[in-house]
This record gives C-alpha cells, structure tokens and sequence, in this order.
C-alpha cells in the first residue's frame, strides 16, 4: 500500500521529500522547502541530459551543501511514451534505493510538486514500483501567482472562476475558451505559451483584450518580463512563458 506523509509525526521521520523550489526567485522558497534540503543526505533534481545543470538545483544551489551527494534524474525532453515510462521507472528505482540504505533524501521541482510538475511522475512511478516507500509533498510557488503577484494582478475575487491550462495548440480551441470565460466571469491562465503567442497575440488584438492580459517568461531569471500584454511583440516566446486573461471584474469593487 502507497503511504504518504500527512500527520506531523510523519513529516519529521519520512526519508523521501519533493520539494517544490518555485518559479526561479530563490527568495520564494518556503522555510519547510529550504529545511527539508538542509536536512537531506542526498539532493536530487530532473535534468533533461546527462551531465546538465537542472533549472531546479539552480533555483535551489545556496541551500545545497559540498557534501551532500547531488543525484541527477534523467528525463529526455521527447514526444515518445515509453523513453519518459523507462525514465520515470528509472528515477523511481533510484530514489528508492537510496532510501533503502539509509539516505534523506530531497527531490528538488521547479514550480510546485503538484501543478504540471516531473515530480508527479516520479510520485505515481514511486506508488506503482515501490509502494512502500513513505514520501512527503512540499508545495511550491507557481508561476501563475508569481505573476500576479510581479504584475499587481488580481488573479480571482469574490465568485469569479479560474481556469489554468496549458495553451491550446488550435485557434479555435483558444476561441471557445474566450467565449466561455467572458460569459461566465472566468480569468484564463494560459500556460506554456511558447510559439502560440504568433497567432493568441492577434486574437487577442481583435477581441480588444491586450489591455486586459498579462504576459510573463522566464519568472524570477535575470530575463524575467511581466507586461502588459499590449507590449509584447509578436514573436515565438519561451516555452516557460504564460499569459493571464481577465475579461471583465466583479459588480462589487472598491
């Protein structure tokens, strides 16, 4: 039977913990992410190659000790089911081991371990292949409220909704979507904007919506930008960028 940590007795004994680190701001890091990395023997982080620098552990490096032995997790950026499946598997038996001998050991997510996260791969790997190994979650800043919160942006008030996807890969899909959100009061948090923002840019002109978007890459790099949608020229973007959309506000305001 797979266990995960939920009571506070469980929290202090449990040898496997994924931490989300956040967007890229260091600062953002919980006081339980930076305790759980302190605490950890062995530090673990998804790289998309052998011998790479993982986004993750960068975010995360001060908190990381010389002594503490640095496992890196392979997970090839490809389109094909069974490499990721054999990834996932690998990573799962890799975490597992070093639990077995003793180790704490921490596995570093950037964002948040639950939301779009590698981490929950390596969850349900961990359920499936070895179910009784105690893990902890340790939640994580999203992107989408550090940009609110870098933009001065409501995300949601009072009964609005709020609908966070990664961006449809069909115009028409995006149509629907901005349809309904205006009907219904609901804000859109497009994510993994990427090369779509060449034709989402245009509609969004034509809907008279760039003055209420914002736009947001690279969230708490040294080439972070937060604008107004209105700004952002139409070129391919990273793919570590995202757009919120707000219609319309609340009846009742200040």
């Amino acid at each position: 039977m797979f266990r995960s940590a939920l009571s506070s007795p469980a929290v202090s004994t449990t040898a496997l913990t994924l931490v989300g680190v956040g967007p890229g701001d260091p600062a953002l890091l919980t006081l339980a992410a930076i305790e759980a990395i302190e605490a950890a023997t062995v530090v673990a982080y998804p790289v998309a190659r052998q011998g790479g620098k993982g986004m993750a552990a960068s975010i995360a490096s001060r908190w990381i000790r010389v002594e503490q032995r640095q496992l890196q997790l392979l997970f090839p950026m490809v389109a094909a089911a069974e490499p990721r499946q054999q990834a996932w598997r690998a990573a799962s038996d890799q975490l597992a081991t070093a639990v077995a001998a003793g180790e704490r050991v921490v596995v570093l997510c950037q964002g948040d371990v639950s939301l779009f996260a590698t981490s929950s791969y390596i969850l349900l790997a961990l359920k499936k292949h070895h179910p009784d190994c105690q893990v902890r979650l340790i939640p994580g800043v999203t992107a989408v409220a550090a940009a609110a919160a870098a933009g001065n942006w409501p995300l949601a008030m009072q009964q609005e909704q709020l609908l966070l996807l990664p961006t449809p890969d069909q115009s028409s899909e995006l149509e629907v979507l901005l349809e309904d959100a205006a009907g219904s009061g609901r804000v859109l948090a497009l994510l993994k904007l990427a090369h779509r923002w060449a034709w989402v840019r245009p509609m969004l002109e034509e809907r008279n919506l760039l003055q209420s978007a914002l736009f947001a890459q690279h969230l708490g790099w040294p080439d972070q930008q937060v604008l107004q949608a209105s700004e952002v020229p139409e070129t391919a973007k990273p793919y570590f960028s995202l757009l919120l959309v707000r219609q319309g506000w609340p009846e009742v305001m200040p």
